[in-house]
C-alpha cells in the first residue's frame, strides 16, 4: 500500500490539520482495527445518527461513555467476577475494551441507554444558527440611485 506523507500540507495550509490528520489515520494501515465489540452505526434523520454497540454482560455500571476533545469515549470494565465458578464453556466474552469515535463538527451525544445487552448512544449533528444557510430575497424592482446623486442645481 502507498504511504501518503502529509508534511507539505502541514506546511502550506492553516486549520486543514484536522483533515490531515484523518486522511493519515484513515490510510495507515500499521495499527489493526479492534473488532470488538461489535458496534453498527445508523443514520436516524437526516442529521441524527445512532450508534449501537453489542455489550453483552456488562451492566451500566460496568459501561462508561465520555465525550472528550471532538472523541466519543466508550469503555468498559467488568468487575472482578466470583472466582468460585467453575466453566466448561466460557464463549461470551467479558473483556474490557476502550473504542473511540470520532465525531463532526457540530456533532454532540444527546443519550445513551443500555437495553438488551445492546449499548445504544444517539448523537445530533447542531449547527449554530450563524452557520446554517439562509436565502437571500431578490427584489424584482431596481433600486434607485437618486438618493446618492446630488442635484448640480441645488448645488450652485
Amino acid at each position: 500500500m502507498r504511504n501518503f506523507d502529509f508534511a507539505p500540507l502541514y506546511r502550506s495550509t492553516v486549520g486543514f490539520d484536522q483533515i490531515a490528520n484523518l486522511m493519515d489515520r484513515v490510510l495507515t494501515n500499521d495499527v489493526a482495527q479492534p473488532s470488538y465489540p461489535p458496534y453498527n452505526i445508523e443514520k436516524m434523520g437526516d442529521d441524527a445518527y445512532r450508534i449501537t454497540i453489542a455489550v453483552a454482560g456488562f451492566s451500566e455500571a460496568d459501561l462508561s461513555v465520555e465525550v472528550r476533545e471532538k472523541s466519543l469515549i466508550v469503555a468498559a470494565r467488568k468487575a472482578d467476577e466470583d472466582s468460585q465458578k467453575t466453566y466448561l464453556h466460557r464463549g461470551i466474552a467479558t473483556r474490557a475494551f476502550e473504542r473511540r469515535f470520532h465525531l463532526a463538527d457540530h456533532v454532540q451525544v444527546t443519550g445513551a441507554f443500555h437495553a438488551d445487552g445492546m449499548l445504544h448512544i444517539d448523537l445530533e449533528r447542531q449547527v449554530p444558527e450563524a452557520l446554517k444557510p439562509r436565502q437571500i430575497q431578490i427584489a424584482n424592482t431596481a433600486r434607485s440611485t437618486k438618493k446618492d446623486v446630488v442635484d448640480a442645481k441645488a448645488v450652485n
